[in-house]
Order: C-alpha cells, then sequence, then structure tokens
C-alpha cells in the first residue's frame, strides 16, 4: 500500500466506474444520433465529440476526488505517480526502469493488432451472440475526400489524444484509482484494474478482453514500478496513429 494515499473501499470503486462507464453508452448510441440529426453533424464527428465530453467528464472528476482526499501535503506527482519508476525494494527513482516500457509496447501489439484480438472475443461472442450486432463507434467513417482541408478535425484529434491519453481515462484509471485500489484487492489491484478499465469500454463490447489482457500489460508495471508512464506511453501510441491518420485525411495524402 502506498504511504499517505487513502485507499477505497469496493463501493467507492464501483461507483467510480459506474459514474465513468454508464454515460458513454448513453452519449454514444442515444445522444449522438440526436445531434447528428439536428445538427448536420457526420455522425462519427458527433459520437467523437460526445467520446471526448466522456472523458473531459473523467478529468473533472478526477480533480473532484483529488481535492477531497488528505494527502494534499503530497507532491500532486507522487499522489498520481505522474513520476520516474520508483524501485520496488528501496523506493528510489531509477529512471532507467523505462526501458521496461519497450516489452510493454510489444506485449500491447501482440494484443491488439494481431489475430490474438479476435481469438481473446471469441469467448465472449459465442456466450452472448447479440453483442456482435451492438454497433461500436469506427472512426474509419471519418476517411473519406470530404473531410480533405478540415483542419478543425485535427483540433479534435489533439483535444482527443490529451483527454483519452493522459487527462481523462488515464489520469483517472491509473493515477487517482490504481494508487488507490490495494487496500480493498491487496496485491491482485493491477488485474482488478485491468479488469475495470476493459470493462469501461461498454460501447465496445467484444473488444474488452482484448482490453483487459494489454492493460494487464501496462497496469502491473505502473503498480510495481509506482509510475503511470508504463500505461500512458503505450496507450498514448494508439492516439498519435490516429492523428496521423486524420492527418492524412485532411491533408488529401490517404487518398493518393
Amino acid at each position: 500500500m502506498t504511504p499517505d494515499l487513502p485507499q477505497y473501499s469496493y463501493g467507492k470503486i464501483a461507483a467510480i466506474w459506474a459514474a465513468v462507464a454508464l454515460p458513454m453508452p448513453i452519449l454514444a448510441f442515444g445522444v449522438a444520433p440526436v445531434l447528428a440529426a439536428r445538427t448536420g453533424l457526420h455522425p462519427g464527428v458527433a459520437i467523437w465529440l460526445l467520446m471526448i465530453l466522456g472523458m473531459a467528464w473523467q478529468f473533472v472528476l478526477s480533480l473532484w476526488l483529488l481535492s477531497r482526499e488528505g494527502s494534499g501535503h503530497l507532491p500532486w506527482q507522487q499522489r498520481i505517480w505522474l513520476q520516474s519508476p520508483r524501485d520496488p525494494t528501496s523506493g528510489a527513482a531509477r529512471l532507467r526502469l523505462l526501458w521496461w516500457v519497450l516489452p510493454v509496447i510489444l506485449a500491447t501489439f501482440v494484443v491488439e493488432v494481431t489475430p490474438l484480438k479476435d481469438l481473446l472475443a471469441a469467448p465472449l461472442a459465442f456466450a452472448i451472440p447479440a453483442l456482435a450486432a451492438v454497433p461500436a463507434p469506427d472512426l474509419s467513417d471519418l476517411a473519406t475526400p470530404d473531410f480533405i482541408g478540415a483542419w478543425w478535425l485535427v483540433g479534435i484529434a489533439l483535444i482527443s489524444f490529451a483527454f483519452n491519453y493522459f487527462l481523462g481515462e488515464e489520469l483517472l484509471v491509473r493515477g487517482v484509482l490504481l494508487p488507490r485500489m490495494r487496500g480493498a484487492f491487496g496485491k491482485w489491484d493491477w488485474v482488478a484494474n485491468a479488469v475495470l478499465f476493459g470493462s469501461y469500454h461498454l460501447i465496445r463490447p467484444l473488444m474488452i478482453p482484448s482490453i483487459i489482457v494489454s492493460t494487464l500489460v501496462w497496469a502491473y508495471p505502473a503498480r510495481r514500478f509506482r509510475s503511470v508512464w508504463f500505461a500512458v506511453i503505450p496507450h498514448a501510441i494508439e492516439g498519435m496513429v490516429l492523428t496521423v491518420l486524420v492527418l492524412g485525411v485532411v491533408t488529401g495524402a490517404a487518398f493518393r
């Protein structure tokens, strides 16, 4: 257990999960179609904007949770593990431990890009066939010549990058929750954190198994070395790829 940081109960952890997970399908499947119909926005843009709104809510919730705990005497970097990796034995900062992020990135690629992703989804699809009909949002719908020259789309991508991979999901799940889950889950707090993060993706239910597995790869070193960088860096690579793809669409390079 991290000294001087309060530990959350099962009930509080579940309530935080519900507060950020349940609004997402409501926004994606309920509000987004109405917003697109009434404003003329492309449906993909409407969903994207509302997903950013949901992640901005995570940022606000994180700040509120941090403001109410009694560890304000600690540096804020230590409170959310936004720090160099710590030696598990001595607690001393060891920047060289960041080399462990390389196998983490490789393992993430294997889980999320290779056919392993579909293999992990197969048991869930077999158990609940109806999940295959859930219309998971797909930003590839934006890859059309209609968006050539739409530089405002790059701005949306950058805002999404900030909230998805740092200020929203990672701040809440790895910065706020993970350091405060050992009181409830003991040495398996990193496993519970991965399950929590995976099951938060209700708008992509068949991706939940692969997200849980890839997040296990992030959460273990983040917990062991008390540094969120082991999750932020591999998670942010996804955002870098998305930003490059958006630039390809906006510049027209994707259609040459």
